[in-house]
């Protein structure tokens, strides 16, 4: 069909017209492979010019808005001294007519890290605040085997006592209480609630084993606990906003001066963003400036005395020597 009308053929189409030949896709499409390539190196070539484009400047925010009305992500967040935040939170109360008896709340931001790779692990902790603000009390279990101890344990307001019998209860969730105290003798037989209790598990690290009843019952049946949440924030209630000024800050520094405790003082101070407020108000952001414990710097301030003492010591020495 496809030979010329004269009847000859040309040479090699026999051939071709017999065996049907294998057309590979690159074959049949010669530009496809090149393309690609193109497209690739077009590509990667826009990748680079991303990387190495420099990022936009970022206007600086401006820290004090002129106007009552005003974008407020276009401005720095303002912080507050202690003593005027309380103060402000107490007029909010009073302009918005709400309950005066409200809690105020702190929510602080932590700072983990350690050297390395290394940081503080989450953590809980019971501290007494020197100015109550509740009249609820923590429900104690005592464990103990000696009934002297256990009749000691009931006068002082213990919630539970036993030994232990208690431990099949406390497994099967029959029996629960806000804190566990024991004594060193029965320690050894509370193994198996290791597991269940977990950080309430009586240890001389949180003063919740010892022979001591009375002064163990005294401090957990009134202490404040906080714990860490989401790795590194601690949200809890500190006072009530009917409160004195000076009893709510008191209670705020007392808190905070326990979680520094957590970090060695010789790394960045743990807390990093401080925020006061009550039930119903805004959250206002506190400096953190005369909250934070002052060791390092009464440690700094002894270095420096005794360096200027070692420099006034020393023209004595070397006019006694002369």
């Amino acid at each position: 069909a496809l030979a010329p009308r004269c009847g000859w053929v040309l040479p090699g189409l026999e051939q071709r017209l017999a065996v049907p030949a294998v057309v590979s896709p690159a074959t049949a499409r010669p530009y496809a492979a090149a393309a690609k390539t193109a497209k690739k190196d077009a590509k990667r070539t826009r990748q680079e010019k991303v990387k190495d484009k420099p990022l936009p400047r970022r206007r600086p925010l401006m820290s004090k808005p002129v106007d009552d009305v005003y974008l407020t992500w276009l401005y720095r967040r303002p912080s507050y001294e202690l003593q005027q935040a309380v103060g402000m939170l107490k007029k909010f109360q009073e302009l918005d007519f709400t309950y005066p008896k409200q809690f105020v709340y702190i929510n602080v931001s932590l700072d983990m890290a350690l050297q390395k790779k290394k940081k503080v692990d989450p953590f809980s902790s019971s501290v007494t605040l020197p100015h109550r603000f509740t009249d609820e009390v923590n429900k104690v279990l005592v464990f103990t085997e000696n009934e002297q101890e256990a009749e000691i344990a009931r006068e002082h307001g213990a919630a539970i006592v036993g030994g232990v019998e208690l431990i099949k209860w406390i497994l099967e969730d029959e029996i629960q209480a806000d804190f566990y105290v024991a004594v060193p003798a029965i320690i050894p037989k509370l193994i198996p609630l290791r597991n269940k209790l977990k950080r309430k598990y009586p240890s001389t690290r949180r003063n919740s084993l010892g022979s001591d009843i009375p002064q163990m019952l005294q401090f957990f049946r009134e202490c404040h606990e906080y714990t860490v949440e989401d790795e590194n924030i601690i949200k809890t209630r500190v006072a009530r906003l009917d409160m004195p000024t000076e009893h709510i800050i008191a209670n705020v520094k007392t808190i905070i001066h326990d979680i520094c405790t957590f970090k060695p003082s010789n790394y960045d101070p743990i807390v990093r963003r401080l925020v006061i407020r009550s039930a119903t108000s805004e959250g206002l952001l506190l400096n953190l400036d005369g909250i934070l414990p002052q060791v390092e710097k009464v440690e700094e301030e002894e270095e420096e005395k005794n360096a200027v003492e070692e420099d006034r010591q020393k023209p004595v020495q070397e006019s006694v020597s002369t």
